[in-house]
């Protein structure tokens, strides 16, 4: 079984910072992608940010500049740095991770969610 736990969210005003973490445990033998996603109310889920085992990152354009993933692949851990935060940040935050297992197959895992609101 594979665990993926976030935390770091809260409530904060328009143009503070939060830093979210989530942690794998488990039955893991390595993880490629790591990722961030979310959903805001009345939204369709939507890319935040993704970092690859080696550490390429890609963002969605309306994070772009203000957020930054990170990872620490001894701790089994990604982080997202969010600075600037706006209203419309508002959303559930999802953690992702494309782990091999111990029977050397590929799974895709999801964290439980985290709220973020901002506040205006």
């Amino acid at each position: 079984q594979v665990q993926l736990m976030e935390s770091g969210g809260g409530l904060v005003q328009a143009g503070g910072s939060l830093r979210l973490s989530c942690a794998a445990s488990g039955s893991i033998v390595s993880i490629n992608d790591m990722g961030w996603y979310r959903r805001a109310a009345g939204k369709q889920r939507e890319l935040v940010a993704l970092i690859t085992s080696g550490g390429s990152t890609n963002y969605g354009d309306s994070v772009k500049g203000r957020f930054t993933i990170s990872r620490d692949n001894a701790k089994k851990t990604v982080y997202l740095q969010m600075n600037s935060l706006k209203p419309e940040d508002t959303a559930v935050y999802y953690c992702n991770a494309d782990v091999i297992t111990r029977v050397l197959r590929s799974f895709t895992y999801w964290g439980q969610g985290t709220q973020v609101t901002v506040s205006s």
